[in-house]
């Protein structure tokens, strides 16, 4: 079973990823905020991160580059809805710090389902 962390500081977006991930018999773990990811990630469990880029105590983009030095391997959607300058800049960053993926918010839970599982195949062909 695959695990999943969702670091998301906004609780209705990191309750309705839970409970469609779980759903889908995936292993969950939250994480408020950025801070709070770093200090629960097991690099052994978690296969994917979805990070939101614009949160407090640790944003996602630091998450993203302290994630990929622990496991350089590890696959990682990051997600945001840009505050007042739009997503685009922010999600262009984490996708060069090594963002596998970038969705804009609001997004599809189904395309987002579907990134996971293309994500965790490529894994499995490593």
């Amino acid at each position: 079973m695959a695990g999943i962390l969702i670091v998301e500081d906004e609780k209705d977006v990191r309750e309705m990823l839970r409970d469609a991930l779980i759903r889908r018999k995936y292993s969950v773990i939250e994480a408020v905020n950025g801070k709070e990811a770093l200090a629960k990630f097991k690099a052994s469990f978690i296969n994917i991160v979805i990070t939101d880029i614009l949160m407090p105590d640790e944003d996602g983009l630091k998450v993203i580059m302290k994630l990929k030095e622990l496991k350089p391997d590890l696959k990682i959607i990051a997600i945001s809805g840009g505050g007042k300058f739009g997503p685009a800049g922010y999600l262009n960053i984490a996708r060069t710090l090594g963002a596998d993926e970038v969705f804009t918010k609001p997004f599809s839970l189904r395309e987002l389902e579907k990134k996971i599982e293309e994500l965790l195949d490529a894994g499995k062909q490593i």
